[in-house]
Parts: structure tokens; C-alpha cells; sequence
């Protein structure tokens, strides 16, 4: 079992538990097994710079060298990895308030490490120290200047420009204060578009709303996008590798609605491909890949997961239910820049608003709840939940995926914080709602015996 490795990384509160100390020497332990070219980068919290330059000092420790990229997205770093570097560490916290921050580790392809070189880090971190190189052996620390405006002109050349251009689509975007700042408001104003910006200020307290894009923390942006008379409204999480949409009558869109509309236009332009997304994202998924002629493969909850399973498969798209799409051709991991120039280029190719593009996708109903559990407790919550549903179909790739006459919910432990999620999904709003309650109730049971 791992003791320090969510999902993708490891995420802990700055300076309390996650110390220079800390970030350090889990650093050296990545760079021991790297010794190469590393580049870093991070989100805007206030805690990046300690941490960064921990994480540098702990590279250089080892034997590697550094190139600082500074405060972008995610998916920036992994895009310069990819195509420059031996390895990259990202210094974020994504969704989670701004006390926390966190540190992801990517291989050659900037695909988040596996599951084997996290548990050698852990054994370096735990049991023996890092190897240290002497002082004529320590490297350099290099920046690269022009990465940001690659990285946008990368996307660019992804998307039918001049159609998106004559569609002069109005766009209200808010950044939430995140690396997105740096990236999509640009981008969208290369295409284009007419731009209005929320929250477009970097700042690691993210005064003007939680970084996590949900339809509660977006009603700054629902309001602007419904009095302003926008076509689109486009929202990221902290380190920008999410995408949510507001339709232009102010509607939350679902993650997975913006998943499955992507899904369709790719399949559509190359005539089917292999789909690789995981246990809780919807039946929509799957319904447009057996119209449109893909093949659907399900993973467990992680785009780190999806992104292995795209590039072993040769995959041709993936993603997951949050809104986070990833195009394996570009960046191996979800990528918030390029999510939002597919959608707008959907919108001017097909000349229709986002909410007749989403009505006519296949129509499901999706619920998302969740319930506190201290880490130590999970396993053992988990195990019971298991036994009180044997009398269903059930799916155990990832947590619990119970099957049942209304639709399906799967109840999973956040690999990212101490808390459980439940999400169900039915043909109607209120059985997917019932669901998630009884799902919810199942956890809300155990933590109390």
C-alpha cells in the first residue's frame, strides 16, 4: 500500500505537512531514478515558490538538472516533457483550497509516474536516503522562456481557426485564479473570439471562488454569461487542465456532456478509434461510440490511468466525467486549452449554441455527492459497502460500481482527500439523485459503527 501517493501525486497542506523538508527529499527519491533533464512548474498558490524551489534543490541533489518553467498549466509542463525532457515534477494542488498544494511526478512522456516508481520514491523516502551526487557533479538550473506561447500555438494549430474566427463566438471565461490565466484567455482571443474575463488574476488565495469548477462555485460566472448575452462561459480548475462550460442560457454543463460532444466530433472526423475513459463516466460514452463507430475501454478512476491506457492502446481521445478530456496526439494527460478550442470550434462548424449541441447528445441524468472518512478508514469502509451489495451487479475496477434497474452509481474513496464520492447516473434526475443518497447513506452507516 502506499502511504504518501493519491491518485496523481501527492497532495498535502502546505508547509504543515508538505514542508521544504518534505518536498525535498521526495524530489532527490525522483531524481535518483531519473537523472536527466527535469523540468518544474506549478499553479499560483502561495505555497509554489517554497515548494518549488525545494523540489529544485532535492533535483539538483541528485544529480539532475532543472529547468525552471515557472507559474502555467499542468498541462503545459507535460507538453514540454514530452517534447524536451527526461521528467517533470508540478507543483499543484488542482481543485483543492488554497492551504493545500501538492507535488505530481511525470516520466519521459509526461505521463504521471506508475504505480512501481512510486512505491520505489516511497522505500528512498522511507528507508534509505536518496542518492547525493558531490559538489562537482551538481546541475544546472535553466529556464525556458517561449514554452507558454508554444504551448497556445500548439493548440491553435489543432483547430479549424479561420471557422471559429468567422463564428465571432462571445466567450466569458473565468480562470478561478489559476494557471489558466496565463493560457486560455489568450488563446481564445488568437482565435477569434470576443473575450470577457472573471477571476483572470493570478492569485494562490483565489479570492473570487473556489478553484474546483463545480456549478456552486460558478455562479459569478452563470450570472455574467446570462446578463452579458455570451454565447459560452468557460471555467477551470487551479492548475488548468479541466474544462467546464456554461451553455449561453446560463446552464451548468456536465463534465461528461463536454466529453461525449468531443468524443463525437473526433469520431465523426476519423471515422471511429478506441475511446479510453473510466468506471464513472456515463453511458453517453459508450452510446456515441457505438453510433459513430469507437470502441470504449474503461480504466480506474486517474487520468494518469487513461493517459497509460491511450498511449499502450493508441488510443484516440479520453477523458473523464470532471471535465477533463485528453487528446493523446498532443498531451498525454488532461488539457484544459485544447478542451476549449475543440468546443468552440464544435460551435462554429456546426453553427449551433451549446445547448442544442447538448441536447442532442444522449440523455442521462448524473448526481454527485460526497461524505467525509478520515484516510485510515477507507479500506476498511470500502470493504463493507462491498458486502452490503452483493445482492447487485456490481463493477469493482474502482471502488464499487453498482448496477441497478434505475441506471448505476459507483461509491469510490478520493485518492486526493479524505472524503468519499458517489456518483450515480439514470435515465431521470431523481433516481440518480435517490441513488447517490443511498449511496452516501452506505458510508454515512459504516463511519458511524
Amino acid at each position: 500500500m502506499k502511504k504518501l501517493f493519491g491518485t496523481f501525486g501527492v497532495r498535502r497542506i502546505a508547509n504543515k505537512e508538505l514542508t521544504p523538508e518534505f518536498a525535498s527529499k521526495l524530489a532527490s527519491a525522483y531524481g535518483t531514478l531519473v537523472k536527466g533533464r527535469v523540468a518544474v512548474g506549478g499553479d499560483p498558490r502561495t505555497s509554489t515558490t517554497l515548494i518549488k524551489h525545494a523540489v529544485i534543490a532535492g533535483l539538483l541533489s541528485s544529480g539532475c538538472k532543472v529547468i525552471d518553467l515557472g507559474i502555467l498549466p499542468t498541462p503545459a509542463v507535460q507538453y514540454a516533457v514530452r517534447n524536451y525532457y527526461d521528467g517533470g515534477v508540478i507543483i499543484t494542488a488542482s481543485h483543492n483550497p488554497p492551504q493545500y498544494n501538492g507535488i505530481k511526478f511525470v516520466d519521459e512522456d509526461g505521463i504521471g509516474i506508475p504505480e512501481e516508481m512510486e512505491l520505489e520514491i516511497e522505500g528512498m523516502f522511507f528507508n534509505e536516503n536518496p542518492s547525493r551526487v558531490s559538489y562537482d557533479e551538481i546541475g544546472e538550473v535553466t529556464s525556458n522562456e517561449g514554452l507558454i506561447d508554444e504551448y497556445i500555438d500548439e493548440v491553435l494549430r489543432r483547430v479549424d481557426h479561420n471557422a471559429i474566427k468567422n463564428a465571432k463566438i462571445k466567450v466569458i471565461v473565468d480562470c478561478g485564479s489559476g494557471a489558466a490565466c496565463f493560457t486560455t484567455p489568450y488563446l481564445l482571443r488568437k482565435l477569434g473570439c470576443e473575450v470577457t474575463t472573471l477571476n483572470c488574476q493570478p492569485d494562490g488565495f483565489f479570492p473570487g471562488r473556489n478553484p474546483e469548477p463545480t456549478e456552486d462555485n460558478l455562479q459569478e460566472l452563470i450570472k455574467t454569461v446570462k446578463a452579458t448575452g455570451a454565447h459560452l462561459g468557460i471555467a477551470h480548475d487551479g492548475d488548468a487542465d479541466r474544462t467546464i462550460c456554461i451553455d449561453e442560457k446560463g446552464s451548468f454543463v456536465m463534465g461528461d456532456k463536454t466529453f461525449a460532444l468531443v468524443e463525437k466530433q473526433l469520431l465523426q472526423e476519423n471515422q471511429g478509434g478506441l475511446i479510453v475513459t473510466t468506471v464513472a463516466t456515463s453511458s453517453a460514452i459508450y452510446d456515441i461510440a457505438e453510433e459513430f463507430g469507437g470502441t470504449v475501454t474503461a480504466t480506474r478512476v486517474g487520468d494518469l490511468l487513461v493517459a497509460r491506457e491511450l498511449k499502450e492502446s493508441d488510443g484516440l481521445f479520453g477523458g473523464e466525467e470532471n471535465g477533463g478530456l485528453i487528446f493523446p496526439d498532443f498531451v498525454y494527460g488532461r488539457d484544459a486549452a485544447l478542451s476549449t478550442a475543440k468546443i468552440v470550434e464544435i460551435m462554429a462548424l456546426t453553427s449551433k449554441p451549446l445547448s442544442q449541441l447538448v441536447a442532442e447528445l444522449p440523455a442521462y441524468q448524473s448526481v454527485k455527492m460526497k461524505a467525509e472518512c478520515p484516510d485510515d478508514r477507507k479500506q476498511e469502509i470500502m470493504d463493507k459497502i462491498a458486502a452490503d451489495t452483493q445482492e447487485y451487479e456490481v463493477d469493482t475496477t474502482d471502488g464499487v460500481k453498482i448496477f441497478r434497474d434505475e441506471g448505476w452509481l459507483i461509491i469510490r474513496p478520493s485518492g486526493t482527500e479524505p472524503i468519499f464520492r458517489c456518483f450515480a447516473e439514470s435515465k431521470n434526475v431523481d433516481d440518480a439523485r435517490k441513488m447517490a443518497e443511498w449511496g452516501i447513506s452506505l458510508v454515512n452507516k459504516h463511519l458511524e459503527n
